[in-house]
C-alpha cells in the first residue's frame, strides 16, 4: 500500500542508520585520520601502496573511485537478480551487513596495517553504496508521484539528524578525551569508526524488520535458472529504459553534474587538511555545519520543486554549485571556507533528494524497480569513480587541488546545458503528454 506511514517511517530510518557512515568515514573523521596515520617512515604524505608511490590524498580518491568502479558493475546484475527472484530487501542486508562488517574493522587500522584498511575501507563504501540502491528502489514502491519529493527529502533529513547525533557523540570522545579514561585521539578515532558499524547495523533492523520483499517474477519467463532469467530481465529493463526519453535525458545530466557534488562531498576534508593546513578539529565542526544546513535545505528544494518543477529546482542547485566551485578556487582561510561549506551544506541535501524523486517521476509503472534504480546507481557510481578520478588525476599532474577545483566546475557547468534540454514536469504535464516518453 503506497504512503502507508509506516513503511515511510521504516524506509526513511534506513537513511538514518547508514548516513553515519557517510558523515563520519567519508566525510570527516576517518579522511583526518587517514591523512594522519597513512604516511611515510618520515612523517610525509607520499606512501607505497601495493607498488606505487603516491600521495595519500591521492590514494584516498583512488579508493573511491574504485569501490565505486566495483558498485558500479555489480549493481545491475543484483538488481536485476533481486527483481526476479523477489529478494530484493536479502540483496540490501547482504550489502549493508558485510559494510558494516568492513568498517568495524577499521578499529584495527594503524601506521602497519596501512594496506589492509584501504580495503576494509574500500569494501564499506561497497556495502553502503550497494545497500543503497535498492533502498532507493523502494521508493516508488512506497509513495505515489506527487508525495516522492517530500518523502525523498524526509529521507535525507533522517539521515543527517542521525548522523549527526552519533558524530557529535564522536566528536565529544575526540575533543574530551578525559570524559573517557583519557583515551589517545587516535583509539578515540578509531573507536568512532566501530560506533559506526555498530549504529549501520543495528538500526538498519527497523526497515529490514518493515519492508516488503520484492514481488517474485512467474517461473514460466524462462525455467527454473533465476539467475539466467535476472540477467534476461536486467536485458528487458534496459530496453525499456531506452525508450525513456526524458529519463535518458535526466540520467545524462545526472551522470555530469553528480561527478562533481560526489567529489565535492569526498575531498572537501582532505582540500581543507592539505591546502588550507586547517586542524582536524576546525573541520569535523565544518563537516558538522553542513550536515545541519542540509536539513533546511532538503526540505527547501523539495518545497522549490513542488512550485517550480523539478527540473527547474534541479538547475537552480547546480547554478549555485557552479558558484560554490568558483568561491572554493579562492579561499585563503578557514573563515572563507566555513562560508563555502555551510552553502555547500544548503545544496548538498536538495540536490540529491531531487535528483532521486525526479529519477521516480520520470519512469513508467513498473514492478522492477530495482532493476530500474539499478541503472541509476550505475550512473551515480560511475559519476563517482570519474569524477573523483579526474580530481586525483589533476592534482597528481599539476600539484595543486585548486586545478582539480577548476575541473569540477567545468563539468557543473556542462551538467547545467544538459539539464536545460529536459522540460519542467510541471510544463510537460499540462501538455498532457506521458511522463518520460518523448
Amino acid at each position: 500500500m503506497k504512503n502507508d506511514p509506516r513503511l515511510i517511517r521504516a524506509w526513511t530510518f534506513y537513511d538514518w542508520a547508514n548516513s553515519v557512515h557517510s558523515l563520519v568515514i567519508v566525510s570527516s573523521i576517518f579522511p583526518v585520520y587517514f591523512a594522519a596515520t597513512a604516511v611515510n617512515a618520515q612523517g610525509g604524505t607520499d606512501i607505497d601502496f601495493l607498488g606505487m608511490h603516491l600521495p595519500n590524498s591521492v590514494l584516498f580518491s583512488y579508493t573511491v573511485s574504485a569501490a565505486m568502479l566495483l558498485v558500479a558493475l555489480l549493481s545491475p546484475f543484483g538488481t536485476a537478480l533481486a527483481d526476479y527472484s523477489g529478494r530484493k530487501k536479502l540483496f540490501m542486508k547482504f550489502y549493508c551487513y558485510t559494510g558494516a562488517l568492513a568498517c568495524g574493522l577499521l578499529f584495527f587500522f594503524t601506521k602497519d596495517t596501512i594496506t589492509f584498511s584501504v580495503f576494509c575501507f574500500a569494501w564499506s563504501l561497497v556495502g553502503w553504496g550497494g545497500s543503497i540502491v535498492f533502498y532507493n528502489s523502494y521508493l516508488p514502491d512506497i509513495t505515489t508521484e506527487d508525495q516522492s519529493d517530500r518523502v525523498s527529502a524526509r529521507g535525507f533529513t533522517m539521515g543527517y539528524i542521525g548522523s549527526v547525533l552519533l558524530m557529535v557523540f564522536n566528536l565529544v570522545m575526540i575533543l574530551k578525551p578525559q570524559w573517557f579514561g583519557g583515551i589517545s585521539s587516535s583509539m578515540a578515532s578509531r573507536i568512532s569508526f566501530l560506533t559506526v558499524a555498530l549504529w549501520w547495523f543495528g538500526f538498519a533492523q527497523i526497515p529490514f524488520n518493515v519492508l516488503p520483499d520484492g514481488v517474485r517474477k512467474p517461473r514460466a519467463l524462462g525455467g527454473e535458472n533465476w539467475i539466467f532469467n535476472g540477467f534476461r530481465e536486467l536485458q528487458t529493463v534496459f530496453n525499456q529504459l531506452k525508450q525513456q526519453t526524458l529519463a535518458k535525458r535526466f540520467l545524462l545530466a545526472f551522470f555530469v553534474y553528480n561527478m562533481a557534488v560526489q567529489t565535492v562531498m569526498y575531498v572537501a576534508t582532505l582540500f581543507g587538511t592539505n591546502e588550507l593546513k586547517m586542524e582536524g578539529s576546525s573541520l569535523i565542526i565544518i563537516i558538522l555545519l553542513i550536515q545541519l544546513v542540509a536539513i533546511p535545505g532538503a526540505i527547501g528544494f523539495a518545497r522549490l520543486s513542488e512550485r517550480v518543477g523539478n527540473i527547474y529546482a534541479l538547475v537552480t542547485a547546480v547554478v549555485i554549485w557552479t558558484g560554490i566551485c568558483v568561491a572554493a578556487y579562492f579561499v585563503a582561510n578557514e573563515n572563507q571556507f566555513f562560508i563555502v561549506a555551510g552553502v555547500v551544506g544548503l545544496v548538498m541535501g536538495g540536490i540529491q533528494s531531487l535528483s532521486r524523486s525526479t529519477y521516480t517521476k520520470l519512469l513508467p509503472e513498473t514492478t522492477d524497480t530495482a532493476s530500474y534504480f539499478g541503472f541509476y546507481d550505475v550512473c551515480e557510481k560511475l559519476s563517482i569513480v570519474v569524477g573523483t578520478a579526474i580530481y586525483g588525476l589533476v592534482e597528481q599532474l599539476t600539484g595543486s587541488m585548486r586545478n582539480s577545483i577548476l575541473a569540477l566546475l567545468v563539468l557543473f557547468v556542462i551538467g547545467l546545458l544538459l539539464l536545460l534540454r529536459i522540460p519542467s514536469q510541471k510544463v510537460y504535464r499540462s501538455s498532457g503528454q506521458t511522463p518520460g516518453v518523448a
